[in-house]
This record gives structure tokens, C-alpha cells and sequence, in this order.
């Protein structure tokens, strides 16, 4: 029987999350959700790992939930039933705060909970052919656990009305709202990925993962002097450190930094 999921770690330590059901267009249950928890704790937690993309088999990036799952969690108490979203919760916020930039490729349909798992990625790349769908209302449900990073990504005037609806949007809108960072044909996927990763991989890897955690820090913040304080001690800590000497030594002194060396090496 074939993974539901499928991590594999390339040459230049990429790290790519597959989601292997192209037969059920993806869609996920709890067996799905507990190994892409796994996945993302895996890329997150192996210090040689650059980033992680995202992407799915198929036509569909994914259809949300999986039917036969929805008919289980149907004949669960309340309390199963909060204990099972637990555990979409807790993939969700794994890949939220993993400490790598994160990219979602997406194709097809990207329906329910698989706009939570875009929304959670730090950037999204789509074919200009996918749909998106908040589509939890049409079955007496809302989009309660991925709701905290939909409404990040997209805003909340934005989601008052998605959410309701459950209207289908294209792409070119899933732009503007800010659900997709690029919007492309299918066959610019890859490229457009593989110079999005060129350029993280000439950045310093402890840079790039304190950049995306003061992001999610500042973001939450009142700007006040005591914002500007602790962000002024922030930047004092980077620039003494190991990372930060080297960098601004290479920078000063016109050559390559050495993680930059590192990786034209392989």
C-alpha cells in the first residue's frame, strides 16, 4: 500500500512533501494528516534542509476532506470529534511555524481544508487554471481550525464573505486576495519555484529562519518603544553572531559567503 504521503530530500536539501492520493483527488483523512504532521516536523527538525515545497499528484492539489473520514468523524461524541481536529491543528501550526521557508505548488482544485494547508505556506504558487473553495458551510460546517491562517493570508472582510458563500474563486482572485503569491501557467510551476529557491539559497539559513519568525512576531505587535527596543536588541544579537560576522565580512570584503560556497560545491 503507497504512502499517503511521500518526503524526499533532494541534492541541494530541498526538502519536497508529496500528497500521494491523485485517486481521491487528495483529500485527506487522519491517516494523511498524522504523516504530514510527520513530514514537516522531519524537514523542520534536520538542520541541513534549505526549504520544503509542497505539492500534490494528480490533477487536484487537494479536494479537502476525504469522504469515508467525514463519515466516521459523523458517529463521533463531541469530544472524539475535538480530539480528531486536534490533530489537524496541530499539522497546520507544525507547518505554520516550521523554522524554513515554505512553498505551496498548486494545481487543480484546492478545496476546504486544502486552503488552510496554502495558507500556512510562506509563499504559494498556482496554475492559472486552479479553483479555491471555502466550502465547509455547504455541509453544515465551518473552517474552523484552518481559519486562524486563512484569515492571516486573506483578511477578514475578505473571509466574512468566503467563508458564508462558499463560492468557488479562480486563481487571478486567489491572487489579489493574497491566497497565491504568483499566479502561472502549469508549466511555469517548477521554474517559477526553482528561482524562488535560487535565491533562498544564497541567503544565510539562520537569517532566513529568524526573518520568517520576526515576520510572525511583528506582525501581532503594537509598534511602541518597546517594539523598538527588543527589534534593536534583535539585530545586535544577528549582527555579533557567528552567521552575521561572516556575512557582513563577506559583503565588506567583495566575496562569496561561505554558505554560498557551500553550495556552489555540490
Amino acid at each position: 500500500m503507497e504512502p499517503s504521503v511521500i518526503y524526499h530530500v533532494d541534492e541541494r536539501n530541498f526538502a519536497t512533501v508529496t500528497l500521494n492520493r491523485a485517486e481521491k483527488h487528495n483529500a485527506f483523512d487522519d491517516k494523511m494528516i498524522s504523516e504530514l504532521t510527520r513530514a514537516f516536523k522531519q524537514a523542520g527538525e534536520d538542520k541541513n534542509v534549505r526549504a520544503l515545497i509542497l505539492k500534490a499528484e494528480g490533477k487536484s492539489f487537494s479536494a479537502g476532506a476525504d469522504l469515508n473520514w467525514m463519515k466516521r468523524m459523523a458517529t463521533y461524541t463531541e469530544a472524539q470529534n475535538e480530539n480528531d481536529a486536534l490533530g489537524l491543528a496541530e499539522m497546520l501550526q507544525t507547518l505554520y511555524t516550521m523554522p524554513k521557508p515554505t512553498i505551496a505548488r498548486v494545481q487543480g482544485a484546492a478545496f476546504g481544508g486544502a486552503v488552510g494547508l496554502i495558507a500556512c505556506c510562506d509563499i504559494a504558487i498556482g496554475s492559472k487554471l486552479s479553483k479555491f473553495c471555502l466550502s465547509e458551510v455547504k455541509i453544515g460546517l465551518i473552517p474552523a481550525t484552518i481559519s486562524p491562517y486563512v484569515v492571516e493570508a486573506m483578511g477578514a472582510r475578505v473571509c466574512r464573505r468566503y467563508f458564508q458563500t462558499a463560492e468557488v474563486f479562480s486563481a487571478r482572485r486567489a491572487r489579489r486576495l493574497g491566497l497565491l503569491s504568483e499566479s502561472v501557467t502549469e508549466d511555469e510551476l517548477d521554474s517559477t519555484i526553482d528561482s524562488i529557491l535560487s535565491n533562498i539559497i544564497k541567503n544565510g539559513p539562520q537569517a532566513v529562519a529568524k526573518a520568517k519568525a520576526l515576520v510572525q512576531w511583528v506582525s501581532s505587535q503594537e509598534i511602541n518603544n518597546e517594539l523598538l527596543s527588543k527589534t534593536s536588541k534583535l539585530i545586535a544579537q544577528v549582527r555579533t553572531s557567528e552567521e552575521g560576522q561572516e556575512g557582513l565580512s563577506a559583503f565588506l570584503e567583495k566575496r562569496s559567503a561561505s554558505w554560498v560556497e557551500m553550495n556552489n560545491d555540490k
